[in-house]
Order: C-alpha cells, then sequence, then structure tokens
C-alpha cells in the first residue's frame, strides 16, 4: 500500500485538522499515515480514530526539535505512548522554547525599528488553518513578511541575531521516545536545513542512537535516498519516509509524494 509517514496539521504549522487530514489521504490513494507534528501530539488521537474508522493504518508520531552542535535537527518518533509523561513533558518544554523564541524575534524587529508594536501582539490571535506560527502570522498581516520561504531568507537571519532556541540533546529526545514505546529516526537527515551535508551530517550522527533515518523525503534528491537507504541496510537501522506535507501552508510538499510503498520501507511492528 501506498504510505505517507510525516504529515502535520494544525497542531503545529500545518492546516489541515485532522478530518482534512484523513480526507486527503483517502484522496491520495494512501493505505497508512502518521502524523508527525512539531513538538505536539495534540491531534494524534482525533486523527487516529477518524483514521481507523475510514480504514487507513495509523501510526502515532511527532516530530520533535533537538540541537547538535548549533544545528537543529528534526526527530520522528513512530509508535510513542502519546500519554507518556515523559514525552510529554520534553514536547511542552519545546512548545515553551518555541513561543519564547517567537516573543524574542518580534522583540528584536521593534528594537531594530520595525513598525510593530509588541503589547499588541501578544493580544494577537490567529486561525491555525492558515498555517504556520504566531509570528510569521503577525508579520504577514502586518505587510511586512510575504511566505515562509520569505520569514527565514530575510526576517528569522543570523544578520537580525535570530536563530532557533537551544532545544534538548538528540540523546534527551531519543530516550523519551524510547521511554514512550517508540522508535527514533531522523527527519529528512539530506536537508540543508541541517548545514553541512549528508556526508558529514551521517558522520556526525553516527555518533547518535538513532533507530533509523527518514530515506525517503520531499526535499531529497535520488541520490540522497540511495544513500540513506545504502547507511542503513549496512548498519541494520530502520527505514522510514514521507512527503512532509504542510497542507497549503507548503505547497511545494505534496501529500503522497515521493510516492513511497510500505515494501520500500523498514518498520517491523509498525506498518
Amino acid at each position: 500500500m501506498q504510505v505517507d509517514l510525516h504529515i502535520h496539521s494544525t497542531a503545529s504549522d500545518g492546516t489541515w485538522t485532522p478530518p482534512e487530514v484523513v480526507a486527503a489521504a483517502l484522496a491520495a490513494g494512501l493505505g497508512a499515515i502518521a502524523v508527525t507534528d512539531h513538538d505536539s501530539v495534540a491531534n494524534v488521537a482525533a486523527t487516529h480514530e477518524l483514521a481507523v474508522a475510514a480504514g487507513l493504518k495509523f501510526i502515532p508520531g511527532a516530530e520533535i526539535c533537538s540541537t547538535k552542535d548549533d544545528f537543529c535537527f528534526h526527530i520522528l518518533g513512530y509508535g510513542i505512548d502519546v500519554t507518556n509523561k515523559r514525552l510529554l513533558d520534553l514536547l511542552e518544554h519545546n512548545e515553551r522554547l518555541l513561543n519564547s523564541k517567537d516573543d524574542e524575534s518580534i522583540k528584536m524587529l521593534i528594537e531594530r525599528g520595525w513598525p510593530l508594536d509588541f503589547e499588541e501582539f501578544l493580544r494577537y490571535d490567529y486561525d491555525r488553518r492558515r498555517g504556520g506560527w504566531k509570528a510569521l502570522a503577525f508579520l504577514q498581516d502586518k505587510g511586512l513578511c510575504g511566505d515562509v520561504n520569505d520569514f527565514f531568507s530575510r526576517i528569522f537571519t543570523k544578520e537580525h541575531d535570530l536563530g532557533f532556541p537551544v532545544f534538548p540533546s538528540i540523546k534527551e529526545v531519543v530516550d523519551a521516545i524510547h521511554a514512550a514505546g517508540g522508535v527514533a529516526l531522523c527527519a529528512h537527515a539530506a536537508s540543508s536545513f541541517h548545514g553541512p551535508g549528508l556526508a558529514a551530517t551521517l558522520l556526525e550522527l553516527a555518533k547518535e542512537d538513532f533507530d533509523g533515518f527518514e530515506c525517503y523525503h520531499s526535499g531529497h534528491s535520488k541520490e540522497d535516498t540511495a544513500a540513506l537507504l545504502t547507511y542503513c541496510r549496512q548498519h541494520q537501522l530502520l527505514v522510514s519516509g514521507g512527503s512532509d506535507c504542510h497542507g497549503s501552508f507548503v505547497p511545494s510538499r505534496a501529500l503522497g509524494r515521493p510516492v513511497i510503498d510500505s515494501s520500500d520501507l523498514n518498520l517491523p511492528g509498525l506498518l
């Protein structure tokens, strides 16, 4: 069956509610899905119930932020118990860091002369179905920012002294996923998001206790995918894959793309 194990919803920065995720999965001809929101499992239970009722295989998941050598790494937890206290405490910690970074970003821009009011920002609310996060939506509504690419290329930059928070270490995140009964896989390891390129990244990550890697991803080239598959086979690691679809928030990431068959993956006990 065709699968997509990397989908975001309104619980983080996606545009789809749980019913919309399931409807989109059925329309795309998928047989198995996982909702993997950033540092949140808020929509997992609802989507799980709807997916099973619709005849879909569902894997509870989350995409959790970690920090290593000043780079932010995203770690996919699959098969997790979404009621596990240790995991929930970690997710809550990361959400607090992200919310504080939103505040810090607006304050920094105000200090640099941007026509913004911090008290107005604190009162500001937005429809989560538009995707993204509070600071981005606020700047968009003020006419000061375009899409997410504009935000990261022009605003959330070193020149503005802005960057990601220091999240828990990879080890802390992997241990929390394992404590919740799940497996931990490194997301989109070939992405430029991680800095030095796939070969250097794999050398660094060889020291970490990952259960596997997301080999198939919308941002991976065929060469990247082949290299990651070879690495996972050599080291007997798990293999996952997904689109990293955010609904309409990131139009370039379409649900079910790349096309992944369940036989392409190595997730025993989950698929």
